[in-house]
């Protein structure tokens, strides 16, 4: 079977499977050349340009970023399985999907190194000023910013991970290659695991927060994690702590984190995620000087994005073929 690299900055691709069948996909955003030539003579994109119509043709739908529930999947005569490009999937009513017999599948390991090599960069990009000393170069203000010589070492420091699933775990195993500890709070989290990964586990989130100089959050969005980061929360951290968030903007209190800030309780935040992305120019936590923030782009590099498409429309053409994904969020309804 013959390869293709579309471009340097991605992988070498396959063609999914042998070429039998052709399928309908509705795909939510830009297919990238890769993409369309892994689906050549597999499948064809239905949607969602010119309109909403083609929903009633489509076998699988590769969700990007769109919403989709009931009332969506009542349009989809034919659908059958819904694969998502991404870990999160907060988007999609799996609920809904499972009463219809829809397949839901997603790709929780094709963002994991992209977005952890993310998270361990801002934590040293807030940790060392880079922003305000960038800016301050340029202009030729530096003798202005006197924290320049008050950068963190973060080598012997604590950091703490709330959440040690695939991308927690593998910023865990970053850190400790800077000599630094790691606590972690996930219930989750077996003793042989941490001793696994040669973490220390927290008993509770207040425990790790008041201890953590640098804490990281790792966790879906759920009721339960929903403003998991409040006013209270951030009083509990270490005054002059680093907080960073590349998981979800719906994890925390915004104005919360404004106040944290203004107040200088924190030391600064790295964010890759916000409530309403993209942020307005005028949101509050866009103001200070020791707040670097990224447009949701942590998984995004060449070979992340590569793994999303690939590990997406291999379990939507998968499932349409009778062959078993490997990720599914709602296993009760395959039927094979």
């Amino acid at each position: 079977m013959r390869t293709i690299r579309a471009s340097p900055a991605y992988p070498i691709v396959t063609p999914l499977i042998n070429k039998t069948i052709m399928f309908n996909y509705w795909i939510d955003c830009d297919v990238p050349p890769f993409a369309a030539l892994m689906m050549d003579g597999i499948a064809r994109v239905v949607g969602p340009i010119p309109s909403t119509e083609q929903l009633a043709d489509c076998d699988a739908i590769i969700v990007g970023g769109g919403k989709y529930d009931g009332a969506v999947m009542a349009r989809c005569p034919k659908l059958k399985v819904i694969s998502r490009l991404g870990v999160g999937y907060d988007n999609i009513k799996v609920e809904d999907a499972t009463a219809r017999g829809i397949l839901v599948c997603y790709a929780p390991e094709a963002p994991t190194v992209s977005t952890a090599e993310h998270a361990v960069t801002l934590m040293l990009a807030v940790a060392k000023h880079l922003r305000a000393l960038d800016g301050h170069t340029r202009a030729g203000t530096l003798e202005q910013f006197s924290p320049a010589r008050d950068s963190l070492e973060l080598s012997g420091r604590t950091l703490g991970l709330v959440g040690a699933g695939r991308i927690g775990s593998r910023v865990a195993r970053v850190a400790l290659a800077m000599d630094m500890r790691v606590i972690v709070f996930d219930p989750y989290l077996t003793p042989a695991r941490a001793s696994e990964l040669g973490v220390t586990r927290a008993p509770t989130l207040r425990a790790l927060l008041g201890e953590a100089d640098i804490v990281s959050i790792h966790v879906p969005v759920t009721p339960e994690t929903r403003s998991l980061m409040n006013a209270d929360r951030f009083a509990q951290m270490k005054h002059g702590a680093i907080f960073i968030n590349t998981a979800r903007g719906a994890l925390v209190d915004e104005s919360a984190l404004a106040a944290a800030l203004a107040s200088g309780h924190l030391g600064g935040a790295g964010l890759d995620v916000f409530q309403v992305e993209p942020p307005a120019p005028t949101h509050p936590l866009l103001r200070f000087e020791n707040v670097i923030v990224t447009p949701h782009i942590a998984s995004a590099t060449g070979a992340g994005v590569g793994r999303l498409w690939e590990t997406g429309l291999r379990q939507a053409t998968q499932a349409l073929r009778g062959e078993r994904p490997a990720f599914m969020l709602n296993p009760e309804v395959w039927k094979g």
